[in-house]
């Protein structure tokens, strides 16, 4: 070989190197992108406005509110009303969840975060859930919008007309993604009623936003919601970014028989906004079992002044019961070691395993480990 083409074959190999290298490059910088928005710190003087409110998820009464109406921009969580247009096909009839949507020209032009879908191709119904509720994919969401609404405008207009329907006065949307359009706007207050909605209209399909990875073409997409997992009783529900709203997230926390939904608008980082949401539920968490447990005191000591005046008017002395809920609060080491019975062991133990009167809410307050009896030697 000549010196000339040895040095055409090598150009040639660092050539084709350089393209390889493009390629995974550009086919990574979707995952790319969505780990530094998670990791990365935040700017200096960077601080997008904020905005939360709790509600209670049974009856929509307002826990606590900061900023509730005041318009922010929803990011990501815009793709919660998408959702929730295609499960009202799905409920219908009109929609399987094994439908094959097509992906267009504009669907794969969308930025990141998205799945990298091919103009031609297409998507299970199913599989799009997954991918919204985990990758918050935009390429998916505007699939199906156009499959939805015919195009991603018109389907911004159903969405809108919807979210008058369900009483979100402040919200209006202009895509069906999230991605920076300053017209779309919501409130914390509407994202939190669109959150208690869906697990109220939809709960054959609600189970989906709990979704914490699912496997894609041979890959494994996992999800944004780091509280699903490490907080008890998170359920859902979505989480969202873009730079004018900041780390934004709507949550759904059943635990102990009670239901609120959280929403937070405006974290300067996406552990940030964990923190806070975090710390909001399990506030409000304890304020509402103190509630409950108050409540449970009361009505237990109406029965038994009830019962004491029946007894009295029939010429009886009344017997004297306590009942085990009034012992929640009772220090165990007030307690004479002497004059605790061996037959009964749960009935002083600490308040925290009371989490409920046992006699209101059997189920949740018998949840607590119990200890185990002494066996008596033989």
């Amino acid at each position: 070989m000549s010196p000339r083409g040895g040095h055409v074959q090598r150009a040639f190999r660092w050539g084709a190197l350089g393209l390889a290298t493009v390629i995974l490059v550009t086919a990574m910088a979707g995952d790319a992108d969505a780990r530094a928005r998670r990791h990365r710190k935040a700017a200096p003087g960077y601080e997008p406005p904020y905005a939360s409110i709790v509600v209670d998820g049974n009856s929509g009464a307002v826990i606590q509110a900061t900023n509730a109406d005041s318009p922010r921009h929803p990011a990501s969580l815009t793709k919660m009303m998408t959702l929730y247009l295609l499960f009202e096909r799905l409920e219908a009839g009109k929609v399987k969840l094994n439908s094959e949507l097509p992906v267009s020209a504009h669907a794969a032009s969308q930025a990141p975060s998205k799945l990298g879908l091919k103009p031609g191709e297409t998507i299970q119904v199913e599989t799009a859930i997954r991918a919204i509720v985990t990758k918050s994919a935009n390429d998916v969401a505007v699939i199906i919008g156009e499959a939805l609404g015919g195009d991603e405008p018109s389907f911004a207009r159903m969405m809108t007309a919807k979210a008058r329907a369900l009483g979100m006065a402040q919200t209006t949307y202009r895509n069906a993604s999230g991605l920076p359009d300053d017209a779309q706007i919501t409130t914390a207050r509407d994202q939190a009623l669109l959150g208690r909605a869906l697990q109220d209209r939809f709960p054959n399909y609600f189970h989906y936003f709990s979704t914490r990875a699912f496997a894609f073409r041979g890959r494994t997409v996992r999800g944004h919601n780091r509280l699903l997992g490490s907080v008890d009783g998170v359920d859902g529900i979505k989480t969202g970014y873009i730079h004018d709203s900041g780390f934004n997230i709507v949550t759904s926390v059943n635990r102990n028989n009670r239901h609120i939904v959280a929403a937070v608008f405006g974290g300067r980082t996406a552990s940030a906004r964990d923190a806070r949401v975090r710390s909001l539920i399990e506030q409000h968490q304890a304020r509402l079992d103190h509630a409950l447990r108050v409540a449970c005191r009361r009505r237990h000591r109406r029965g038994r002044d009830q019962a004491a005046g029946q007894a009295a008017d029939a010429g009886a002395r009344p017997a004297r019961r306590r009942h085990r809920g009034d012992r929640i609060g009772r220090p165990h080491a007030r307690l004479d070691r002497s004059s605790r019975s061996r037959s009964r062991p749960s009935a002083f133990r600490p308040a925290r395993a009371w989490r409920h009167c046992r006699r209101c809410h059997p189920t949740t307050a018998n949840s607590a480990p119990r200890r185990p009896r002494r066996t008596p030697p033989a």
